[in-house]
């Protein structure tokens, strides 16, 4: 799942999702890692330290990206996202495909037979806030309170602003029906946040970004704070 948990002054999550984009001339490619304290995502636990590689690119509002997830303890799944975007405007529109190691193998795509999940994103970036829509369509979701597939939905509201020098973001996160995929009941705020970012110079012509954020789960009352370093 990506690291929507990660904060900058321009986007969140994630990292697959952009909230603005303009539309490129030419093809844009990047790849990098972040070394993360603790695998937070939408108010969930999913891991200790943690290694998120990635890789994307991108042209004329499309993008494609690779991001994975790799924790230092034998414990933590390994995860695989692929992610195909579309984003003009404020506008973006995404299908990502998750996929953890801790069930069937990766070729395995059967409706009862897969550890895929495949969900579907839209969203619009107003500038003072961005809102994004998140919908579980098929592969391993979870079920509502009947046993059903739950289409698993969730939808978070995020607010950038500069305080003290530095980019922060708040944001709050919630399900808009039950499902145990987020082990909701029914409609539940499980992410209020506030993240910071900021470069960290070490020589003239190169920095790290540097980022953190305090995440809590009104939901499960849980409560977490990590912090990041990008490279």
């Amino acid at each position: 799942m990506k690291t929507t948990w990660k904060i900058t002054a321009i986007a969140l999550l994630a990292t697959a999702l952009p909230f603005t984009a303009k539309a490129q001339d030419k093809v844009e490619a990047s790849v990098g890692v972040d070394l993360v304290s603790g695998y937070i995502w939408r108010g969930q636990d999913l891991g200790g330290v943690s290694l998120q590689p990635s890789a994307s690119i991108s042209y004329k509002g499309f993008s494609l990206e690779a991001w994975g997830s790799v924790g230092i303890e034998s414990k933590d799944d390994k995860e695989l996202d692929l992610t195909l975007g579309y984003a003009t405007g404020g506008f973006s529109l995404s299908v990502t495909d998750y996929w953890f190691n801790s069930g069937p193998g990766y070729f395995h795509y059967g409706a009862r037979n897969t550890a895929h999940t495949f969900e579907a994103q839209i969203g619009y970036d107003f500038g003072p806030v961005a809102v994004n829509w998140y919908t579980n369509f098929a592969g391993d979701d979870g079920v509502n309170k009947e046993g059903n597939r739950a289409y698993s939905s969730y939808i978070s509201v995020a607010a950038p602003f500069t305080l003290g020098g530095l980019d922060w973001t708040a944001e709050v996160g919630a399900t808009p029906w039950a499902t145990d995929y987020y082990g909701t009941n029914g409609f539940a705020v499980c992410d209020v946040s506030l993240g910071v970012s900021k470069d960290i110079r070490i020589t003239d012509s190169f920095s790290l970004p540097l980022f953190a954020k305090a995440t809590w789960n009104p939901r499960s009352e849980g409560a977490y704070f990590v912090i990041g370093l990008s490279f």
